[in-house]
């Protein structure tokens, strides 16, 4: 099973919490964006916070429609209305879809639940304060909250959360349910049969909050106890499978890579060679090379060239030109038909007493 442990990232978090504080204290508006995983937006208005938007906690709007209490159809009647806006509170009012204190306590939550995301992630960068980009938060709270008090809550919850017997990461586990729990058992309280039946060791703690429209920290302490008490298991991540390819086929691109020398076996020294009669010639000695005889005059045959399945064979080399012949001369072709004097003639007495008579 995996490392379940719980830790805080206190390099991003003093580097959030030093630039809310400061906020705090200029009595600051605008937006402030923070980078990370999941990262998110904080939106204040004279110092205090009145919405967080983060991809790693489902918003207002995500809370109403996914737990069932204002339908699709009813959502999008009243976004039609005239004056609705991104948050038809007035209509959710009138129609008597939501009253007034449920929907500030779904805003409240919402913008702590997103708090909670942000700490419990990782912190990499946080943007000075600018305008608020597009239309501004959708459904900021009427009263902002302190943003260091903000950040204490969450860090309680992170503290109770690592504290349980079974800790889980929102965006960690991914649970399945245990042999022998029934999601259909009418002991169980309803956020239980939901998770229990929306479990399939591929969702996150984060995807099942969104799914069942309720906030990341309810349900991820919730799966950890449910882990605790059997309901639910974590199984261990198998291995990513590493594809190795058959020997002597690479993919396009790449050239096979060159044989490594091996060390050769030392051979047994050769026996010296007998002593040669006298008078019988001796052989040229053969040169040596490596323990090995090398026969003279037959050259060694190239290295054989590994030729990859997936390229043609390489090309030829191109032939070598005719040699262009010279020129003979035919005999007699200068006209000297005079016969060369021999180098050297045989010294006698005869031909000493000639050479005197002539003289």
């Amino acid at each position: 099973m995996s490392d379940r442990r719980i830790s805080l990232d206190r390099a991003g978090y003093g580097l959030l919490s030093r630039t809310l504080a400061e906020c705090g204290r200029d009595e600051a508006t605008g937006e402030l964006r923070v980078g990370g995983r999941p990262g998110g937006a904080f939106h204040l208005r004279g110092g205090l916070v009145v919405a967080v938007e983060s991809p790693g906690a489902p918003g207002p709007e995500a809370l109403l429609l996914r737990s069932g209490r204002v339908s699709g159809e009813q959502w999008d009647g009243l976004l039609r209305e005239p004056g609705a806006g991104r948050w038809p509170e007035a209509g959710l009012i009138a129609h008597g879809y939501a009253g007034a204190a449920q929907l500030r306590v779904v805003r409240v939550s919402a913008l702590q639940d997103a708090v909670f995301a942000v700490v419990v992630g990782r912190v990499e960068t946080v943007e000075p304060l600018a305008a608020p980009s597009g239309a501004g938060p959708v459904a900021p709270v009427a009263v902002g909250e302190s943003p260091l008090r903000l950040l204490q809550e969450a860090t309680r919850k992170l503290t109770a959360l690592a504290a349980l017997p079974c800790p889980v990461l929102p965006d960690r586990e991914r649970p399945v349910p245990a042999s022998g729990a029934d999601p259909d058992d009418s002991r169980l309280p309803p956020v239980r049969r939901d998770l229990l039946t929306r479990a399939d060791g591929r969702r996150t703690a984060r995807d099942l909050a969104f799914l069942t429209g309720r906030g990341v920290y309810p349900v991820t302490v919730e799966v950890a106890r449910m882990l605790a008490e059997g309901l639910l298991a974590c199984a261990d991540v198998p291995p990513v499978p590493v594809h190795i390819p058959p020997t002597g086929v690479l993919p396009l691109g790449r050239e096979a890579p060159a044989e490594e020398p091996t060390a050769r076996p030392a051979e047994e020294p050769a026996e010296e060679p007998a002593e040669e009669p006298a008078g019988k010639p001796v052989a040229d000695e053969q040169p040596v090379r490596l323990g090995e005889l090398v026969r003279l005059g037959a050259p060694e045959p190239p290295p054989e060239r590994t030729v990859r399945p997936d390229r043609p064979p390489p090309p030829a080399p191109p032939a070598a030109p005719p040699r262009r012949q010279l020129p003979r001369r035919s005999p007699g072709a200068s006209g000297i038909t005079e016969t060369l004097a021999a180098a050297h003639r045989e010294a006698s007495w005869k031909g000493f007493f000639r050479l005197r008579n002539r003289i």
